[in-house]
């Protein structure tokens, strides 16, 4: 963190009304967490506006306020009262995390983030594991938290600026030097990462999510378009899967901002292409294209579309600087991510059982379509889906399913506040032929009892989560756990 003693507003990028230049000791957003000196971030909020809590965050010891006009109206009386400074933009979030950015003052040297539907938390685990292999100090940030070289927990996907700038200045105090992170849509739109120092960014896919949050398709591609116009400099990369139909859209706005452009995908002009796949058991062998020059592989992971991932991976490192040809080699080293298309448990009949954290429609699709290969008999899958989150993606959940499996049974997912009864009805009228069964800890011991030889089970939905969210409270609950008991309970009762 830069010295305290001479941290104020402008050091910070920000100029307060009647340009009063105040000492700054800290950042909060939330109000109960303001101390004397803080800087406090009246955001706009969903339902909320900060501002209605500037009032205690002044009382706290607030030396300034940043917020908007509708925030500076909200709290007119009060600021008018008050010896804090304030400062009045058009975009508060934005200027919060700049101001975190300078705040905390230092980040790892070599920074990149990944946006998509789905493979976010893979793409930053695999280029972690290909920075560890180069003898890199790194760091994965996301839905699992930070991992690698220091560890830490993580309430969100992409972190609140403040967190994330605390989090970014924690790792390069402790010596990380490469940091790779998830850049969520909410994180995008909210600003989050501005004020990030990216080197690299990535696109994987986009599919339908988060419309409960968004107010349609465009206005969630577009919270991801800004990693690519706004967040990457002009001097950065673009890593863009063009196989994806929004691939190559996004590959327009990639351009316009730099002309560090490389493409994934199976077109000819790729300059990471997936040339072919051969799948069995525990895995493939993938044979791809850099550049035009042919290279193999043994990836020890499930699913076809681990590769766009991996390569996703290669490409991220190898655009923020790394060599490609010290890069492929340990493409074969990579480990599965946690609840990823993780072999969770195996029948005495050779059947395995997969958890995967697919809880979209087209990332459900994806883990069906992509386990087929390594599966000669049926699949079965057991599922469901939350609850307080987008309801027009449970029916589309459903038809997934249905298309791509050979047994389908929908269960509970983190109902949260909702009715689960209604939720999994209205999974189910994607997927009618299916069996309904309310307790996910019966539905996975009824999905592994149905395996035969040759078959594989998928449990989607919570892949590395260890609870299941029912009203306001969270129960203990595994998905790789809850497959191994079954696993063991009906192997043992045959034996």
């Amino acid at each position: 963190m830069a010295d305290p003693a001479k941290i104020t507003l402008s050091a910070l990028g920000l100029q307060s009304r009647g340009g009063h230049d105040v000492p700054v000791t800290g950042l909060s957003v939330d109000s109960r967490e303001v101390r004397p000196g803080h800087l406090f971030g009246a955001l706009p909020g969903t339902n909320i506006h900060g501002a209605e809590f500037i009032t205690f965050a002044l009382r706290m010891g607030a030396s300034a306020i940043l917020t908007d006009r509708a925030g500076a109206e909200i709290a007119r009386d009060e600021l008018a009262g008050s010896a804090a400074a304030v400062v009045v933009t058009e975009d508060p979030r934005q200027a919060l995390a700049c101001a975190a950015a300078l705040f905390f003052g230092r980040q790892p040297g070599t920074v990149v983030a990944v946006t998509g539907t789905s493979g976010k938390t893979s793409v930053v685990n695999f280029t972690r594991q290909i920075w560890e292999g180069l003898g890199r100090k790194a760091c994965s940030i996301g839905t699992m938290g930070v991992q690698g070289a220091w560890q830490a927990p993580l309430t969100h996907t992409t972190p609140e600026p403040i967190a994330l700038h605390r989090a970014l200045a924690e790792m390069a105090a402790h010596g990380v030097t490469h940091a790779a992170m998830e850049a969520s849509s909410h994180g995008l739109a909210q600003r989050r990462l501005d004020g990030v120092a990216i080197k690299a960014a990535a696109f994987t896919n986009f599919s339908q999510d988060h419309l409960d949050y968004h107010k349609d398709f465009d206005d969630y591609f577009n919270a991801k378009v800004g990693l690519f116009d706004r967040i990457l400099p002009e001097d950065g990369v673009a890593v863009v899967n063009t196989d994806d139909p929004r691939g190559v859209q996004m590959l327009g706005h990639a351009r316009a901002r730099t002309r560090g452009l490389l493409t994934i995908g199976r077109g000819q002009d790729c300059d990471l292409r997936i040339l072919a796949q051969a799948y069995d058991a525990t895995g493939q062998t993938l044979r791809f294209a850099w550049q035009g020059a042919p290279h193999q592989t043994r990836l020890e992971l499930i699913g076809g579309f681990q590769a766009e991932n991996v390569l996703a991976a290669a490409g991220l490192a190898i655009g923020a600087g790394e060599i490609p040809e010290r890069v492929f080699p340990v493409l074969s080293e990579l480990e599965t991510v946690r609840g990823r298309m993780e072999l969770a448990a195996t029948r005495g009949n050779g059947a395995a059982v997969f958890v995967d954290y697919s809880h979209k429609p087209g990332a459900l699709v994806s883990a069906l379509r992509s386990l087929r290969p390594h599966v000669m008999g049926r699949i079965v899958v057991v599922f469901g889906a939350g609850g307080d989150r987008d309801r027009g993606k449970r029916p589309l959940m459903g038809q997934a399913a249905a298309k791509n499996a050979d047994l389908v049974i929908v269960t509970d997912d983190n109902p949260r506040t909702e009715d689960a009864a209604t939720i999994r009805a209205e999974v189910m009228a994607g997927c009618p032929e299916a069996t309904e069964v309310g307790d996910r800890a019966e539905a996975i011991l009824r999905g592994v009892d149905a395996l035969e030889a040759g078959d594989a089970l998928l449990i989607a939905g919570k892949g590395h989560e260890t609870g299941q969210i029912v009203g306001e409270n969270v129960y203990p609950f595994d998905d790789v756990e809850q497959a191994s008991v079954a696993v063991a309970a009906l192997d043992g009762a045959v034996s």
